[in-house]
């Protein structure tokens, strides 16, 4: 167990090992050596262990026989399990919003989107996409929901970088987005609950095929 003098150097090593599991640096079975971690995170060995660790509390690291820590991956049932899942946690956060988001949070979500529809593919857009999802996770004021996402989210990051790379996944978000913009402006929980498990639907039927021909990077998060 490490010490408290520990404890910033190895959350400073899970935020980095966390960041490049989600960008693809660190990809499904890749293995995990403290020793070289160690040398080029330039810290001891204890932090990088504690690192991993919370890493495999997250589900995202296992232990493989003759190979240590690994970097886990997802099979197809995983990876669907994981969408329906998304489907109804952010299919009830649109329509909690739909009822009580504020005309302010409505505002931003119409900027994001607005700005998705003009960014290059790429870090770019996937960061106005997650900014799209959190503001509407934030606007349907359930912390509970909050948690369950942030939890997902995470295994979701096994996954790597999104395809949000790719400018026809750039245009086919914003407008999926758009759709669930029509039923939060127009106070329709129904309408906007079903734009959102629609996106995520597609989003899923993405990612299968980018599981099954490799043409396309896996993604992130729709």
């Amino acid at each position: 167990m490490s010490d408290d003098s520990d404890f910033p150097q190895g959350q400073s090593a899970y935020l980095r090992l966390l960041s490049e599991i989600r960008t693809g640096a660190l990809l499904p079975g890749a293995r995990l050596r403290e020793t070289e971690l160690a040398e080029r995170l330039g810290i001891s060995r204890t932090p990088v262990r504690e690192a991993i660790r919370q890493l495999e509390a997250d589900g995202l690291v296992t232990h493989l026989p003759r190979q240590g820590a690994t970097v886990r991956g997802l099979d197809y049932a995983e990876v669907i399990e994981l969408y329906e899942m998304r489907a109804v946690l952010e299919g009830t956060a649109a329509r909690l919003a739909a009822r009580v988001a504020s005309d302010v949070e409505l505002e931003e979500l119409a900027a994001l989107n607005a700005e998705l529809a003009l960014a290059a593919p790429g870090p770019a857009a996937q960061e106005l996409n997650r900014q799209f999802h959190r503001t509407l996770l934030d606007a349907a004021r359930n912390r509970f929901l909050v948690k369950s996402m942030s939890a997902l989210q995470r295994t979701l990051f096994i996954l790597g970088p999104t395809t949000l790379a790719y400018q026809p996944r750039v245009q086919e978000a914003h407008d999926e987005h758009d759709a669930v913009l029509q039923g939060l402006r127009a106070r329709d929980a129904r309408v906007a609950e079903e734009a959102m498990r629609a996106h995520i639907e597609a989003a899923l039927k993405l990612r299968i095929k980018a599981m099954r021909d490799r043409e396309i990077p896996m993604e992130e998060a729709p």
